[in-house]
């Protein structure tokens, strides 16, 4: 017998939530992104809708695991307890995706999993155009924070996430996921940088506060992580109050090129970035050349 399933009805922005016109300047943001994207950016609660998510998703990822990062009966059962799928559309073709669902209770969060986009959709925005549709969904149910995690050492994303959301890294957590042995991640550690998306404070489309690191060197900022000549990561002592940390330029392609170098940088970047987060130091910024700009409350 075929179960009609009632989907549990949103919330509407209410008295605790933000304003009206906090979620209206969302909501025309989140527009303006999708007609730059030539895209269109809807919800997803269909149960063949979530299949194809979850095709995509397994596709992005390159997923030995059959059903992917995100089986489509999960999606299915997180949408019809209130949670969030969305897609990118050109026309009648999937060609991102993003899912989310509720922290605890009262906390007045969401946690962003994952976004996708396939190879051919890159590079016309549709990762922007995502997110800022989930902000808006967002902040229409109450919301003023969404959380999410990404690898450090990928520079494209710390980019994206520090400097052009604005969203701000509260903490660095080794193996958050353990192996996943998928073709981007293959079977190194999942180390993560978890992140906070103050929705009401202005983010948004150039939300971050562009960073120049080499004024920062300049002005006294210490170099604590680079690469060698031979690319490979290089630490140095730094008391300074301000701290560069770099990534590679591309470490997924060095993953595939020269794996033992890729390997090297994973262990680098969690002893110095994560160990400077551990001890309460702040990532304020992220520099498109590929260094995070860490500061220390005081000089230790």
């Amino acid at each position: 017998m075929n179960e009609r399933v009632p989907r549990i009805p949103s919330a509407p922005a209410g008295t605790d939530g933000p304003p009206p016109p906090v979620v209206a300047r969302a909501e025309r943001a989140a527009a303006e992104a999708a007609r730059e994207a030539k895209a269109t950016v809807r919800e997803l609660t269909e149960v063949g809708d979530l299949a194809a998510v979850s095709a995509l998703l397994r596709s992005v990822w390159r997923s030995e695991r059959g059903d992917g990062p995100v089986p489509a009966e999960l999606l299915r059962a997180m949408t019809v307890a209130g949670n969030y799928v969305s897609g990118a559309f050109d026309g009648e073709e999937l060609l991102g995706a993003c899912f989310g669902f509720f922290g605890a209770p009262g906390h007045g969060s969401l946690h962003s999993h994952i976004t996708g986009v396939l190879p051919a959709g890159l590079g016309r925005g549709l990762g922007l155009a995502l997110k800022l549709h989930q902000r808006a969904w967002a902040l229409r149910r109450g919301v003023d924070t969404v959380s999410w995690t990404f690898d450090p050492l990928v520079r494209r994303n710390a980019h994206f996430n520090l400097a052009k959301l604005g969203a701000r890294p509260v903490r660095y957590v080794p193996d958050f996921y353990g192996p996943l042995h998928d073709g981007i991640n293959g079977a190194e550690a999942t180390d993560r940088l978890l992140v906070a998306w103050d929705l009401t404070g202005g983010a948004g489309p150039g939300g971050g506060a562009p960073v120049d690191a080499a004024a920062l060197r300049a002005r006294g900022a210490v170099p604590v992580l680079s690469a060698g000549a031979d690319g490979r990561p290089v630490t140095g002592a730094g008391r300074g109050s301000v701290l560069l940390v770099a990534v590679p330029p591309d470490i997924e392609g060095l993953r595939r090129s020269d794996p033992a170098l890729g390997r090297a940088w994973r262990p680098a970047v969690r002893e110095v970035l994560g160990g400077l987060m551990a001890e309460g130091a702040e990532v304020t910024g992220f520099d498109r050349t590929g260094w995070y700009v860490v500061e220390r409350k005081r000089d230790s």
